[in-house]
């Protein structure tokens, strides 16, 4: 479908392969997050269980090219939600493929739902996606985390193991210092991980399958809980749940602009 003089493609896959090409030609750096993130790291090995639709692109920029990243997607054929990316284009701007009704979400700089997990010094590990220990704390943060996010996570535990480095490894040296540092972050962490091993399941996985997605659960539980906690996170544990340790992320309707 033509849109603006652009082809944007109905598939959203091949969209997005298109769009980190025609990018990587423009020197605009953008790295993918979300499910089609996972999607791309998985690839053939993504397990049938966890397959699912996905219907919108997420994107991560440096704060440098955030006005870059915005006229790219603009001369791509993408119409901007101007009164949000007005308000919040210094940390997030969003972008609509009004034809194919899908959206593009833009976090420039860190990434900031329930929690705030910083991107800027790790975004140029991948050539396409987050890494690997960024991609696993997108959904840790998630505090009313449910089943889609839950298999996307038992998709990249499967797959890839938990080490303390970033070669096709699950950094848990990473998820580690962040949690380390941050008490709200490390509680809903700490909550998600618990989750994964009782209160999610997928039954088309093998007992080997899902004892090796266990075993990485534990592996980052214990990485998580050796690392060296900050004084900021001290004080702030001793407050605990009383408070609430999270925001809750208000939805943009598609069309709000």
């Amino acid at each position: 479908m033509s849109v603006n003089g652009r082809l944007i493609s109905p598939d959203v896959f091949e969209e997005t392969v298109r769009l980190l090409a025609a990018a990587q030609d423009a020197d605009v750096p953008v790295r993918v997050l979300g499910g089609m993130a996972i999607v791309l790291h998985v690839g053939d090995l993504l397990h049938p269980a966890f397959r699912r639709q996905i219907r919108d692109i997420d994107l991560a920029t440096p704060r440098r090219a955030g006005r870059r990243v915005a006229d790219f997607l603009t001369e791509q054929g993408y119409t901007p939600n101007k009164t949000f990316n007005a308000m919040h284009g210094a940390r997030r701007l969003l972008f609509y493929d009004e034809p194919n009704d899908r959206q593009i979400d833009v976090f420039v700089g860190s990434f900031e739902m329930c929690h705030q997990l910083p991107l800027e010094e790790r975004l140029d590990l991948e050539p396409t996606t987050l890494p690997l220990a960024e991609l696993v704390l997108t959904k840790l943060q998630i505090v009313k985390l449910n089943q889609k996010d839950a298999y996307d996570l038992y998709s990249l535990l499967l797959t890839h193991e938990v080490a303390e480095g970033d070669n096709e490894t699950i950094n848990a040296a990473r998820v580690a210092e962040l949690c380390g540092a941050d008490w709200g972050l490390y509680r809903t962490v700490q909550l998600n991980l618990e989750r994964l091993r009782t209160a999610f399941s997928a039954p088309e996985l093998s007992g080997a399958e899902m004892q090796r997605i266990l075993d990485r659960v534990r592996e980052l539980e214990q990485a998580i809980e050796r690392a060296p906690k900050t004084t900021k996170w001290k004080l702030r544990a001793r407050v605990g749940d009383r408070v609430r340790w999270y925001e809750d992320p208000e939805e943009v309707e598609k069309g709000a602009y």
